[in-house]
């Protein structure tokens, strides 16, 4: 009887060896599913406050690439088919519209800054001048004289009528 019980303790001592291990590996994918769920949870938060914006240019983003690649292929692709003379008219065309693409996207998903155009900076800059150097005009009156002065400038008129 003791030789048995003796043979029974190790199987025992191995089925509970087994079932803590699986307890503790049911336990760890528990809490990876528990900590998915949350990060779930959080990234629905922040979709949640996107704006109309960011969620049209992550759509856009996912969904234009495939496009912009096909473009590019059917110019490849019409390269090997179509004589030699007509190639720098057909890769023109497939680039422009590229561009064409790639601008309207930008324009959509509003990542293209606007450009600031230096001759528009430059007018900028003249006006702040000619406002910051205005100086007072002076009319003076002495008898048939107008004398008008502005800064080191003067002029003076003589009262005398003009002939017709």
């Amino acid at each position: 009887m003791a030789k048995e019980q003796s043979n029974l303790d190790p199987k025992m001592a191995l089925k509970k060896t087994q079932i803590e291990a699986s307890i503790d590996l049911k336990r760890q994918e528990l809490m990876a599913d528990l900590e998915l769920k949350k990060t779930e949870n959080e990234l629905r938060k922040l979709e949640a406050h996107s704006t109309a914006k960011d969620v049209a240019s992550k759509f856009i983003g996912k969904t234009a690439i495939p496009w912009i690649v096909l473009l590019v292929i059917v110019g490849v692709v019409s390269s090997a088919f179509l004589p030699s003379e007509s190639l720098p008219a057909v890769i023109g065309l497939v680039s422009t519209a590229v561009m064409a693409f790639i601008t309207m996207l930008a324009g959509i998903t509003g990542t293209r800054e606007k450009e600031e155009k230096p001759e528009i900076e430059i007018i900028k800059s003249l006006i702040k001048q000619l406002d910051e150097a205005r100086e007072p005009m002076n009319v003076e009156l002495d008898g048939d004289n107008v004398v008008v002065s502005k800064g080191n400038t003067t002029m003076k008129t003589s009262g005398k009528k003009r002939g017709r």
